[in-house]
């Protein structure tokens, strides 16, 4: 697995205008292909007037799936500069649609992958990104004197509380870089006097 990886901050649109033509480059964060396939149909049934909706996206930490296409522009000139754009930033999870709203003029080949690959770099640019880091899922069980005092530790040393369910016992769910797994233990061992239970999780990615 990708130690991190780059996204879109947030979902929008950016609009550019090439030769009269109206470029506007819908971006948005992703986590499966079938997310990225619905936007792509949100924005075609909002912009079903335009001349073309081009698309391209890029899913999986290690970009494992790529998809582009240039719903009738010329083969190569509008999804794949997309996509090299996208690759060029490093940036996953992510789809971005380009809308044209064709302005009368024609602007060849070399022209479309400029307005396509150039409307996704502006839209990257306003937007903004994210990089997000691989972590461990691990979980400390702890009795319930012990429980506050631990969760303001746990805060108060960088470390995410991702979640507290309280029982018999209270069980805190926290995410951890891998490498600092022993020195937690060690940590952990050290601030509830050995009591604290600890089991690590599987592995997912959060905010760096």
């Amino acid at each position: 697995m990708q130690d991190e990886y780059c996204t879109v901050a947030r979902a929008g649109v950016h609009e550019t205008e090439v030769n009269r033509s109206r470029f506007l480059c819908a971006l948005a964060p992703a986590a499966t292909e079938q997310e990225a396939q619905d936007f792509i149909a949100a924005v075609r049934k909002e912009h079903a007037d335009a001349t073309h909706n081009c698309f391209a996206y890029v899913i999986g930490a290690d970009g494992a799936v790529q998809k582009a296409s240039d719903d009738g522009e010329p083969g190569g000139t509008a999804g794949v500069p997309m996509l090299q754009m996208l690759l060029r930033r490093d940036m996953r999870y992510v789809v971005a649609v380009v809308t044209r709203y064709y302005g009368g003029v024609k602007l060849g080949a070399g022209g479309l992958i400029r307005a396509y690959g150039g409307a996704v770099g502006e839209a990257l640019d306003t937007l903004g990104s994210i990089t997000r880091r691989r972590f461990r899922l691990a979980t400390v069980t702890v009795d319930h004197h012990r429980a506050g005092k631990l969760q303001n530790d746990l805060r108060a040393t960088g470390r995410e509380v991702r979640d507290v369910r309280y029982g018999e016992a209270v069980t805190i769910e926290i995410g951890l870089p891998d490498a600092d797994v022993p020195a937690f233990e060690a940590w952990l061992a050290d601030a509830t006097a050995g009591t604290a239970g600890f089991e690590l999780g599987g592995e997912a990615y959060g905010d760096a």
